[in-house]
């Protein structure tokens, strides 16, 4: 083998092993219309900006309060795209919710739970535009991690870094 081929042979891991080594999304709030697409996660260490610019477009929009969220949450949605194949803008439903929202919502709803993952920044409520919603909760239930959650009717897929479980 000469050295030509040796580094022709040599290149397609090394692209592999550099795009294994960043994480990003594309999400957009449906509520506030907003897009962001952040690096969250490069050469094996979390990125601030990334995160930040995450967590902001993951805020509570009816209080605009931002917090922390669960940097696991966003690889896990991360794994949810990268075993869809899926390149386009993930929508969210919901981020982050203040306790005192949750708390106005599950007054409104019986489907709001009273100790919500939403409002320990653990959960996202999200769809894929092109692809079934049946399609994201298997991707999401075949990782087991934390709980995942469909609701057809409103259109969303419930993903969460709590115990593992689903409904």
């Amino acid at each position: 083998m000469t050295a030509a081929t040796l580094a022709v042979g040599a290149a397609p891991a090394t692209m592999a092993a550099s795009s294994a080594q960043r994480r990003s999304l594309k999400l957009r709030n449906l509520h506030t219309g907003e897009t962001v697409e952040a690096v969250f996660w490069e050469n094996g260490d979390y990125r601030g900006e990334g995160l930040k610019s995450l967590n902001r477009l993951l805020r509570d929009h009816r209080a605009n309060e931002v917090t922390r969220m669960d940097p696991k949450l966003l690889d896990l949605v991360y794994n949810i795209k990268k075993k869809l194949g899926y390149k386009g803008t993930i929508e969210v439903i919901s981020g982050y919710r203040s306790a005192k929202t949750n708390a106005k919502l599950r007054a409104r709803s019986g489907g709001v739970a009273k100790r919500s993952y939403h409002t320990r920044g653990m959960a996202m409520d999200i769809r894929m535009p092109g692809v079934a919603l049946s399609k994201v909760r298997q991707a999401a239930r075949s990782l087991k991690v934390g709980g995942v959650g469909y609701y057809p009717k409103s259109n969303f897929v419930h993903v969460d870094t709590g115990p593992v479980r689903s409904w």
